[in-house]
């Protein structure tokens, strides 16, 4: 059992992969592969499969598939893009995640060996706690975790992420020293979702439309938003509202396979903006309570260099690294 089940994962990852490199056709209106470098059920998750329907119900490409590969922060599935090189029907959702993701796990790939290719929108990240848990407002969970750090088990996705870097960041401005943090990364939301529900973690923290609706039933309780104002539109304090000087958001974006050529990357790049303008998508970023903030070309490029620069910033001066 135990070898058919090896051969099984093997199988299917080679098949996942294979699904991807097919992407590569004559023209990505045709067929496109966007790959989601994470488990199901998470934030780049969902922004895979929100582009795809938006492209397919905007007639903007025939055949949209979405594509999972999990793994340290995206870090395996940029590696494996890194690999198709030329490969002009391949499209992956990327953002501060993997950004954080490259630092912490020292990867050999980086967003330099792609190509970039648009920046969609930011999301905000909420800190939730079970909705039994006794407490009732951030500053009830500052205190005991000041009290304990090490046993305050703070929950989130893949390390160096935003979730595991606005841990830190909180952490640090309550006094609480980074380097004692008990932070549990989980490889998607679902598994997140999961632990906090049967109280494996004191808290979690992850972007708002991953609790969405467990917030809505009362299974869990939302503490603070992210940022240092109200997001508009959603009913939880900010950070800053309560005296926490920190906001960290997480931008969502797209980028390809390396060695493109001029008409490869323009078709790309034109595809994507045809779906950022399209009704299917602006009632995408609606509903998911996300901000707009659609770039491409060298402007994209640049704020990857400088994002790069500044998660790097943070990473060091919270001790996370490989």
């Amino acid at each position: 059992m135990v070898v058919w089940t090896v051969v099984a994962v093997l199988v299917i990852g080679a098949g996942l992969i294979a699904t991807a490199r097919s992407g590569g056709g004559d023209s990505a209106r045709a067929r496109l592969a966007v790959i989601a470098p994470a488990a199901p059920g998470g934030g780049w998750d969902l922004v895979a499969r929100e582009s795809q329907q938006a492209l397919k119900s905007e007639g903007v490409v025939n055949n949209v598939q979405v594509v999972n590969i999990p793994g340290a922060a995206g870090t395996i599935g940029l590696g494996q893009l890194a690999d198709m090189t030329g490969q002009g029907g391949t499209l992956m959702v990327t953002g501060t995640v993997m950004v954080g993701g490259i630092i912490a796990n020292d990867s050999d790939a980086t967003l330099a060996d792609v190509t970039p290719i648009a920046r969609l929108a930011e999301d905000f990240e909420v800190i939730v706690v079970p909705g039994d848990s006794p407490y009732q407002t951030l500053d009830e969970l500052l205190e005991a975790w000041r009290a304990d750090p090490p046993g305050t088990a703070i929950g989130g996705g893949s390390k160096g992420g935003t979730d595991h870097l606005l841990a830190g960041l909180v952490a640090e401005s309550a006094g609480i020293d980074p380097t004692q943090l008990n932070y549990l990364a989980f490889s998607g939301g679902g598994e997140a979702l999961n632990a906090l529900l049967a109280n494996t973690v004191t808290a979690s923290i992850s972007g708002y439309n991953e609790f969405a609706d467990q917030i809505e039933a009362g299974n869990v309780r939302a503490l603070a938003m992210g940022t240092r104002e109200r997001v508009e539109g959603i009913d939880v304090p900010s950070l800053g509202e309560q005296g926490v000087d920190v906001e960290l958001t997480n931008w969502r974006g797209l980028v390809a396979p390396p060695g493109l050529s001029d008409d490869q990357r323009e078709q790309l790049t034109d595809i994507v903006t045809e779906m950022v303008q399209g009704a299917a998508w602006q009632d995408t970023v609606a509903r998911n309570r996300w901000k707009d903030t659609f770039l491409t070309g060298a402007d994209f490029e640049q704020f990857i260099q400088a994002e790069t620069a500044r998660i790097q910033d943070i990473a060091t001066e919270l001790g996370i690294g490989a």
